[in-house]
């Protein structure tokens, strides 16, 4: 060979390795800490926040709300709706393509509306009002209900947990109440799952087929575009040590800083610090109905009655400004806040609590209570319950464990001795409990919310309120709900607060929503 020829070649790959090395350095990555780790993988299959959150990934939805609360087409393209409201066709917009290459199809919606209708208490209404659902062609199918149901696009396009998730049919096809095995969806996002490590890492890359709508990006509306080629989760168990990775900026975007942290975080000129979900967060306390003590109303309700909202939200959250009292079921500042029948959770009182537990068959069962140590709101809100039972005259057994462990144990219906449990404490965001829909409301034990409450006359109360035509009929509905949860002490509300997001500056296009969403992100 010629040293001409071999000088060529050299200067061929000294200007193809800068090349290659442009190209690798033009992939982008968002380094994110989640609010908790991802351990459970099925949206359906659990109401957790962080799986409903990494639905959204790589999952799409027939229709969304947008930042004005408005249901928006998201999968679909055109519907039409009968004169006498029960008969609805619905066409699926074109390029939709789930992530092994197939298509979606009417039979993959079908599939996948079923499986979410058994879990989720809207889509329980909803399916309770079918009549039938059926594939017109691929691309378009039919909705026959058999009565009036006043909101098939709401619990079409609802915004959180559960959300209805299209997935393949053959996924879908699992039954409800077993976990899915396979992750392959049609959203933005493509779950790796090879490089998924439970506790520490999960990662999301660009799906290059992923065909957004044109609209600009609203809450979980719009276009959904994917301004990064990776998304990873990097989940920290100790808050501190999140802040100093967010502070030195080896990850972009920290979703759920412990309130402490904000004056620390607010000081770095690198970091911003803001809220970005309009309606906050209700704090629950969510009792088993099943097991002792609290398969007795009147335990609950004394249990209750020990809550003082002011505590909790002074321990957990702290800064007066991130917090309020709120004894509605419904978020206060929205349509349906009603302080109807909740005498029961203003009354704040140990002393009261105690009157009131020595009046019922109370005989000193251990309560177990779910500590999530790793998330700091919660980890407090068990602490203060668990004194406040105490003086109460409850005897209290704490256990700790992390968050992924918790969601997982709260689905066991098993006696204590057997892996059960008595309470854990969570939130719901505010779009999850804005009326009586919420699954968090439901009173059927075989199809309702972890607790598993029971009452036929709650049910009655919702079923109500999706039938109702005017908004009379559904304001007195939601009342009749509320009045009932507190009646039977479903769960303890622990006040309404606002967890603040903190990211670096270089972090661009941030969705405002009460869901965190990771497309229309970009990083510089």
């Amino acid at each position: 060979m010629s040293f001409t020829r071999i000088g060529r070649g050299l200067i061929a790959a000294a200007i193809a390795l800068p090349l290659t090395l442009s190209a690798a350095a033009a992939e982008t990555t968002l380094r994110v800490i989640p609010h908790a780790d991802l351990k459970n993988l099925d949206p359906i299959w659990t109401t957790a926040y962080i799986t409903r959150n990494h639905g959204y990934m790589i999952y799409d939805t027939l229709f969304a709300m947008d930042e004005n609360f408005e249901v928006q087409p998201q999968m679909v393209d055109t519907w039409t709706e009968s004169e006498d409201g029960l008969t609805w066709e619905f066409t699926l917009r074109d390029g939709l393509t789930f992530h092994d290459g197939a298509p979606v199809t009417s039979e993959d919606v079908i599939a996948s509306l079923e499986r979410w209708g058994a879990r989720d208490g809207m889509g329980q209404q909803l399916m309770a009002s079918t009549a039938s659902m059926e594939a017109v062609d691929d691309s378009t199918f039919r909705l026959t209900l058999s009565e009036p149901f006043g909101l098939v696009l709401q619990s079409l396009g609802k915004i959180s947990s559960n959300v209805p998730f299209i997935m393949p049919a053959r996924v879908a096809a699992t039954d409800p109440f077993e976990q899915i095995e396979d992750f392959t969806g049609s959203g933005p996002f493509v779950f790796q799952e090879d490089e998924w490590v439970p506790g520490n890492t999960v990662v999301y890359t660009k799906f290059e087929d992923y065909v957004p709508r044109d609209e600009p990006a609203s809450a979980a509306a719009g276009g959904k575009v994917a301004n990064v080629d990776r998304v990873v989760w990097q989940y920290f168990p100790d808050n501190t040590t999140a802040m100093n990775a967010l502070m030195t900026g080896e990850v972009d975007f920290f979703e759920q800083p412990a309130p402490d942290l904000t004056p620390i975080l607010e000081s770095n000129p690198d970091v911003t610090v803001e809220i970005n979900d309009p309606l906050g967060n209700i704090g629950f306390a969510r009792f088993n109905h099943l097991l002792p003590p609290f398969d007795d109303a009147e335990v609950r309700r004394a249990a209750i009655m020990a809550m003082r909202q002011e505590d909790y939200m002074a321990s957990a959250v702290g800064d007066e400004q991130f917090w309020s009292t709120c004894f509605s079921v419904y978020p206060c500042g929205t349509p349906l806040e009603s302080d109807a029948g909740a005498e029961v959770i203003m009354t704040g009182d140990v002393e009261a609590a105690k009157a009131a537990l020595a009046e019922t068959d109370y005989d000193g069962t251990p309560v177990v209570i779910m500590q999530p140590t790793d998330i700091p709101v919660l980890s407090a809100f068990s602490l203060v319950t668990a004194d406040k039972l105490r003086d109460a005259g409850f005897t209290v057994d704490m256990q700790a464990m992390d968050w992924a462990t918790l969601t997982s144990r709260r689905a066991s219906r098993e006696p204590v001795a057997d892996g059960g449990w008595n309470i854990f404490h969570t939130w719901w965001i505010g779009a999850d409990v804005i009326d009586p829909m919420a699954i968090a409301f439901s009173g059927d034990p075989d199809g309702g919310w972890f607790g598993w409450a029971e009452d036929a006359e709650l049910e009655a109360a919702r079923a109500a309120f999706a039938r109702a035509t005017t908004p009379e009929e559904r304001e007195a509905s939601a009342t009749a709900v509320q009045e009932r949860l507190w009646a039977i002490g479903a769960s303890g509300q622990l006040g309404q607060f606002f967890v603040p997001v903190a990211y670096r500056n270089n972090v661009e296009g941030l969705i405002k929503s009460p869901v965190q969403f990771f497309w229309n992100i970009s990083v510089e």
